[in-house]
């Protein structure tokens, strides 16, 4: 069978008397209590991970470090956003929806920040009017609507600019956006980030405190970043020769990578951040500027690895393929609209039996959902004992960061409830929606 990879599960994760146990809860009595599909988030493991990336951050650049800010689009509710406030982290937000929850939650609004590359009239007045610390902003017109929106409220907004200064990050193309052709940014090389910088100083209402760049997501090593840095930091060297002034702060984004698979590792917080400060601190030297305060932004690293979602096994069939090989189809009671992210980055993940230990044979196995839809796929290709069948309770860890947050209604399914797991007992944080809920939006 396929055998439990502590690697990947979240770090109160193990396997005793043949079931799997989350945050010392039985799986099966979780599933038994909540229903599947179910997203299961071990709390303290969270809690750990987000003071492993503050606590890196101080080591690598001193007490008076930046902020290492949450990534709510990984996953967001306000009992998160609580648990991020109490670890000491600030949040990044993408939309005012993200922005709403933060509020809801009762969350320091000087320690979120706002990033977009379109956002509404609407969302802009609201960040400036709850004092929301800091605006990374991504294009000219975005410049001028901010700017004008500061004034009109009577406040100096403070901001970033999101540059993009050309890296290939060597991930998935679907979710590299440090090259030239995307969507966010002022480049670096056709000289529009400058000519930004130039576009700020015209309103009094901005306060250009820094730049920041995001190179993209799942990332394993830390060259990207340090390319990126050195950049960056030429960038700021020639901010300081031009005006007489250094721009105080630097935020180098997130995406570092996790393992979905046994056998990966995921990167880690001290390590990498130790290497970029080694980068940073010399970059500056040479350049002669002040080392900026610098900030990150993990989402994935913080809340991926410590998730699990339970799904039911419902139906099995073998099907033969052309080579004459068999397939064994194992269909679950979710799929694509609680994980899109196999059908959208071919992104691969790892499954195992929670609620029984199995002898038999593993065989040829896709995991397939219960969409209609020939690519609604959570695993495809993993090896599963033969005996798997009806009421088997799959587990697929590492599913915290991009799970309930992109899930949807397809095929009109209900999405999952999430329940917090801590010390053996559970709660839930974000509620099974009902057909009720679907309902309720037609008029």
């Amino acid at each position: 069978m396929t055998k439990f990879a502590p690697e990947v599960f979240s770090s109160h994760s193990l396997i005793s008397d043949g079931q799997l146990h989350i945050g010392g809860a039985i799986a099966t009595d979780i599933a038994a209590e909540h229903g599947t599909p179910l997203f299961v988030i071990d709390q303290a493991d969270f809690d750990a991970r987000a003071l492993a990336w503050k606590g890196a951050l101080e080591s690598a650049f001193g007490s008076d470090a930046g902020t290492v800010y949450y990534a709510a689009k990984s996953f967001i509710c306000k009992e998160v956003a609580r648990w991020v406030a109490r670890n000491g982290l600030g949040i990044d937000v993408c939309s005012g929806g993200e922005l709403a929850v933060a509020k809801a939650a009762g969350f320091d609004m000087s320690q979120v920040e706002l990033h977009g590359n379109n956002k509404s009239l609407d969302e802009i007045k609201s960040a400036i009017s709850l004092g929301v610390g800091t605006i990374v902003m991504d294009s000219f017109q975005e410049i001028e609507r901010v700017g004008l929106l500061a004034e009109e409220l009577g406040k100096v907004q403070k901001v970033y600019l999101r540059i993009t200064p050309g890296v290939d990050a060597h991930t998935h193309e679907a979710i590299s956006t440090a090259h030239e052709d995307v969507k966010f940014g002022f480049s670096l090389a056709s000289g529009a980030a400058w000519e930004a910088i130039n576009e700020v100083r015209k309103h009094a209402s901005l306060n250009l405190a820094g730049i920041h760049s995001h190179i993209g997501s799942q990332i394993f090593d830390s060259e990207g970043f340090e390319i990126a840095a050195t950049k960056l930091i030429g960038l700021l060297a020639r901010f300081r020769d031009e005006f007489g002034a250094e721009l105080p702060e630097l935020d180098l984004g997130g995406g570092y990578g996790i393992a979905y698979l046994a056998g990966e590792k995921s990167l880690d917080a001290h390590s990498v951040l130790a290497d970029l400060a080694k980068v940073v601190k010399a970059q500056c030297a040479a350049a002669k500027i002040s080392v900026p305060r610098i900030s990150i932004e993990p989402g994935r690293a913080i809340v991926g690895p410590t998730t699990t979602t339970l799904y039911t096994v419902g139906t099995t069939k073998d099907v033969t393929l052309e080579d004459g090989k068999v397939r064994r189809y194992v269909s679950v009671d979710g799929g694509m609209s609680d994980n899109i992210r196999p059908s959208l980055y071919d992104a691969d993940y790892m499954a195992i039996i929670a609620n029984r230990t199995s002898t038999s044979a593993e065989v040829n196995t896709r995991i397939v959902g219960k969409h209609c839809e020939t690519g609604d796929i959570v695993i495809r290709q993993i090896s599963l004992a033969s005996d798997v069948g009806p009421g088997d309770i799959l587990a697929v860890p590492a599913t915290g960061a991009y799970g309930r947050s992109m899930a949807s209604n397809y095929n009109h399914i209900t999405r999952p409830a999430v329940v917090a797991v801590l010390d053996g007992k559970t709660r839930v944080i974000v509620r099974r929606e009902s057909t009720e809920d679907l309902l309720s939006l037609e008029l």
